[in-house]
């Protein structure tokens, strides 16, 4: 299982870098490699990526949003993939980013990557791509203020937007490797994802 951590400071709100990545069909403008996002249901994306000159395609769901909080992620359709986002107020106008993710490479190319970092330079990349993004703009795209549990989503869009879920405070995330694992439980201890 690899795993990259990588952590960013944008100078917005809290909310507005939140609202922001409840939008995933709007990754493409900021995620190297991503092609596209669908977002299928309140708690469902279907996602295009193409790295490495492999191209995939995948189901992921949203386990856990909380608003201006977390995010958390992991496939459903068999890839081992599971991950979380966090925002933390610095001040006003100003928020962290944390991203967290893990996956299982397949490819000779995949993990060739893991193993000379290159995962984590795209991510730290990605990072101030999403940086340059949100502060350029000033304001989210639409948001998704709703809040899941493994249990399903509770809320509403906001400004006409459909969005996702949100992230668990723990690593014990249900999903990818049998009942109550994501793949993060295997990380190093660190800052709960």
């Amino acid at each position: 299982m690899e795993t990259v951590e990588e952590t960013i400071d944008v100078a917005v709100p809290v909310s507005t870098a939140y609202n922001q990545w409840t939008q995933f069909e709007s990754f493409p403008n900021f995620m190297s490699g991503v092609e596209s996002v669908a977002q299928l249901t309140d708690t469902t994306n279907h996602w295009v990526t193409k790295i490495g000159g492999v191209e995939r395609e995948f189901d992921a769901e949203i386990v856990e949003q909380v608003p201006d909080q977390r995010i958390a992620w992991r496939s459903i359709d068999g890839k081992s993939h599971a991950g979380t986002v966090t925002f933390d107020r610095l001040a006003e106008g100003s928020t962290r980013v944390n991203v967290r993710f893990a996956w299982d490479p397949e490819t000779f190319v995949e993990k060739a990557g893991a193993a000379l970092g290159i995962d984590s330079a795209r991510v730290k990349s990605d990072l101030r791509k999403f940086k340059e993004f949100i502060e350029s703009r000033g304001a989210e795209t639409g948001a998704w203020r709703g809040e899941v549990s493994d249990g399903g989503p509770t809320g509403s869009a906001a400004a006409g937007q459909a969005g996702t879920g949100s992230v668990p405070e723990s690593t014990d995330l249900p999903g990818t490797g049998g009942p109550g694992t994501t793949g993060l439980d295997d990380l190093p201890p660190g800052r709960p994802v």
